[in-house]
């Protein structure tokens, strides 16, 4: 497609020029819009005409709605909303894989803070009704205490006019895109403060333009209210607003950093102030942060201080004058100051200018510009859900596809009703004249009451009311049926237990069966939100320019935080780098095709366990698909648990253990005991017979002793006897005498 070239519009061309558009595109959606909210109101019960409910109270027919619409959108929002949106941020080089899982969490972020569940939910109700939902990403500068979010919300397909022409799904295609509705003038300087003065003075001269709220002839019960069922004060100011959205070329400058391997695309205005951006050469070297310039010639400094210090103390030592010339070090610091547009003539920077799409919006509130903007994604952030896409921006919806089935369902009931209430009155033909009719009417109903009457003229005769064929019930049926088809829903998905079949695997059979159904509608919402992602990225990197803190729930109830943009100094080099930045790259957005279907816990959970038992999963991810909300508690206590059951199991081990060696020492105490005896016995044995030997050794002594005697004493009376006979003589008589 020719995107826009033109000069932009401001002030009065611009918004006469918006009223225009707003004109004929409501012009040419007029059709669609009164089904679109015919099917509304038919979803919500309206679904009798005014002519209609009049027809069936003159023929005493009540106006009976058997919805069948209402459950069966509800169950399918139910199925496609049951759990969180998964995104997956790919990086389109790989050294950007650690900031696109950070991203990714960035957008599980997004979805919290606005209440994803509800937005999906309502567009979802849309994409049913009316055949098309939207889903708005937008900045929000005011959250975050001042710092900005990007948010999601949903837009109500009444408020949107797309130009006619387009035939793109997503309407890319569209030449504009303007949502517009009626606020207060209270609502909307709350919506822009900012323009609370140029809002109070503008005009609303768009009264005729009523496009979004037709009338579809619906009779109104009271039931149900719409916008335009509201009554307007007399005295509060109405006001309608517009948002515009259109595509335009325009220049870009391609900047590639040599020095920091950085990627920029920019504005003339970002342009601008990138070139006046102060830059410096010290010793070759680039650098672009002062404060790191200022380190290092204080670090610069402070070693030249210690080297003249050194040198000082060296002359001193050798006895040298101070008039003796110092040597310098040998790389003196060379800085050069410059600016990053005198980096670009050095080639330093790499400069290309290219031409890119971007979207432009402008807002305008009843006669007044209040600013315009460019946004930096070349998507429109209105993201259209579409049902039956019919190559026009006017789709078809499932419940328009359904109205005629739920109006015979309707009229069927209201005349199987009417039947039953006649049938409980019976009614009487009379013959004329038989009977008093007063007397008749008064006794009637009263039990064994006897009412005369002229036989001549005949008896009173009971007349029976025909019944209903049986087709008119099965009729009703097949009806349900027919639209439990049209949309893949089964009455068991809708919570009724009774159409369950009576074994547990054909219940998850058919309710696998019933998904491939909603996957089918729900490869729509996907390729959405896959849209919704993209865009949100864009907006992401243009806010989240500084360091930010911003905490994710897990799917399991946990918490994690993740840091963006954050300032780090290498210990090595003294480089200042941005840890987790977020506002370079390029970046893809995969969508994790079911992730938002509900699944069967318990079978996912016995399957986990089996994976657990078997190895192959650790009890974690086990714990992930229970419903547990203190996971993290629940793993704390379960290593505490485990730890307690591994002491007691060492303990218990020890044990044993101690019990084996006690009956071992037991064994070995009796062993001992007896080689105790045994060594006390021999020991004893070893001391008697030292003692035998000792006395033995004592008793030879003693005997030699005495032996050494005998034989002195046998000596000594040889000797005597062989002296002189008298000498004999008188030894015999001195032993005589001795003797």
């Amino acid at each position: 497609m020719a995107y826009s070239g033109k000069k932009k519009l401001t002030g009065k061309p611009l918004v006469d020029e918006t009223l225009e558009l707003f004109k004929t595109y409501g012009d040419k959606r007029d059709v669609w819009a009164t089904h679109a909210k015919e099917d509304k109101e038919f979803r919500l019960g309206r679904q009798w005409t005014t002519e209609q409910e009049e027809t069936l109270r003159a023929r005493g027919q009540a106006p009976i709605v058997v919805n069948r619409v209402h459950p069966a959108v509800e169950a399918a929002k139910s199925m496609m909303s049951a759990n969180r949106p998964a995104f997956r941020v790919a990086p389109r080089e790989d050294s950007d894989n650690k900031v696109a899982q950070v991203m990714s969490a960035m957008l599980s972020y997004m979805y919290d803070i606005s209440d994803g569940r509800t937005v999906v939910r309502q567009m979802i109700d849309d994409y049913y009704v009316m055949g098309l939902g939207y889903i708005q990403v937008y900045q929000d500068p005011m959250m975050d205490m001042g710092k900005g979010e990007v948010c999601i919300h949903d837009v109500d397909p009444l408020d949107v006019y797309v130009d006619p022409n387009s035939r793109d799904k997503f309407f890319e295609d569209a030449a504009n895109i303007i949502v517009s509705r009626l606020f207060t003038k209270e609502q909307a300087s709350m919506l822009y403060p900012m323009y609370d003065k140029a809002i109070k003075n503008a005009s609303n001269n768009t009264a005729d333009f009523d496009h979004d709220r037709p009338e579809t002839g619906r009779a109104n019960d009271g039931g149900t209210t719409f916008p335009e069922d509201v009554d307007r004060t007399a005295n509060t100011e109405y006001i309608r607003g517009y948002e515009r959205y259109y595509k335009t070329v325009v220049d870009r400058f391609r900047l590639y950093e040599e020095f920091s391997k950085k990627e920029h695309l920019l504005n003339e205005e970002e342009f601008e102030q990138y070139v006046q951006q102060p830059a410096w050469i010290i010793n070759g070297q680039i650098m672009t942060e002062e404060e790191q310039v200022k380190q290092m010639m204080a670090q610069f400094e402070q070693q030249r201080q210690q080297h003249e210090a050194q040198m000082q103390s060296n002359m001193n030592s050798m006895g040298l004058d101070e008039s003796a010339q110092m040597p310098m070090p040998e790389q003196p610091m060379e800085v050069e100051q410059l600016t990053y547009g005198e980096l670009i003539g050095r080639k330093a920077i790499q400069l290309v200018t290219v031409q890119v799409v971007r979207v432009q919006l402008c807002v305008i509130m009843g006669d007044k510009h209040l600013y315009s903007r460019e946004l930096p994604t070349d998507k429109y952030p209105i993201v259209p859900f579409m049902s039956l896409h019919t190559r026009t921006p006017y789709p078809q919806s499932d419940v328009r596809m359904i109205k005629g089935l739920q109006e015979y369902i309707n009229k069927m009931r209201s005349l199987i009703v009417a039947h039953a209430t006649t049938s409980t009155n019976t009614k009487i033909l009379v013959p004329e004249g038989s009977v008093d009719m007063d007397t008749f009417e008064q006794k009637w109903a009263q039990p064994g009451v006897a009412i005369p009457y002229d036989p001549t003229d005949g008896a009173p005769m009971p007349v029976q009311p025909s019944p209903l064929p049986n087709e008119l019930y099965n009729g009703e049926q097949v009806a349900k049926q027919d639209i439990d088809h049209q949309l893949g829903l089964y009455e068991m998905m809708m919570g009724n237990s009774a159409a369950a079949p009576q074994t547990y695997k054909a219940t998850i059979s058919l309710d696998e069966f019933g998904q491939r159904k909603i996957k089918s509608k729900l490869a729509d919402i996907e390729a959405g939100l896959t849209k919704i992602g993209q865009v949100a990225i864009s907006l992401m990197q243009e806010l989240y320019t500084t360091e930010k803190v911003f905490r994710v729930i897990q799917p399991n109830n946990s918490l994690s935080d993740y840091v963006i943009n954050k300032k780090l100094v290498d210990d090595k080099t003294g480089e200042i780098q941005i840890f987790n930045d977020i506002t370079i790259g390029k970046y893809d957005v995969i969508y994790l095709a079911g992730s938002t279907l509900p699944s069967n816990r318990y079978a996912e959970l016995e399957f986990y366990m089996d994976a657990f038992q078997k190895g192959l999963v650790d009890r974690v991810e086990v714990l992930k698909k229970t419903e547990v909300f203190d996971m993290e508690g629940v793993l704390q206590r379960t290593d505490q648990v485990g730890q307690l059951q591994s002491q007691v199991q060492q303990a218990t081990e020890e044990i044993k253990k101690l019990k084996g060696d006690l009956q071992t020492r037991d064994r070995e105490s009796v062993n001992l005991r007896k080689r105790i005896e045994v060594e006390k016995f021999k020991t004893e044995l070893d001391g008697v017979s030292t003692k035998a030997k000792a006395a033995g050794s004592v008793y030879e002594k003693r005997l030699d002793d005495s032996m050494a005697v005998i034989k002195r004493d046998v000596a000594d009376s040889i000797k005597k006897e062989t002296s002189t006979s008298s000498g004999g003589q008188k030894s015999k008589s001195k032993r005589s005498k001795k003797k």
